[in-house]
């Protein structure tokens, strides 16, 4: 069943690919994400337009965002909502503080 439904689907130039990276860039999507989008909405098997890598193709289009540092924000940010909320969670406290260290050695070290 699943089958059918990629095979009556139009197969992608590689300029439309590319269109559709920097599209699905734009509505906050990682290059990860949108890998994955592209495999399973527009059948493309392998990310890759042109030859590029779906990081690549952002980088050129000056959309490119770490996903090391994306994941590891998106974590700080509902940690930090837990502890506003549940003011007496110590263990949620020190582990905001752990993961908030990583982060900035995360992104002091992706500076150099």
């Amino acid at each position: 069943m699943a089958t059918e439904k990629n095979e009556t689907k139009e197969k992608l130039t590689e300029k439309q690919i590319e269109a559709k990276i920097v599209e699905l860039a734009k509505t906050g999507l990682t290059s990860e994400k949108i890998g994955l989008v592209l495999k399973n909405e527009f059948n493309v098997p392998k990310a890759k337009a042109n030859g590029k890598k779906v990081s690549v193709v952002l980088k050129e289009n000056n959309l490119y965002q770490d996903t090391d540092v994306v994941n590891l924000q998106k974590t700080v940010d509902q940690l930090k909502a837990h502890v506003e909320k549940h003011i007496h969670d110590f263990k949620t406290k020190r582990t905001l503080l752990i993961t908030e260290a990583r982060l900035k050695k995360l992104k002091e070290y992706r500076a150099e």
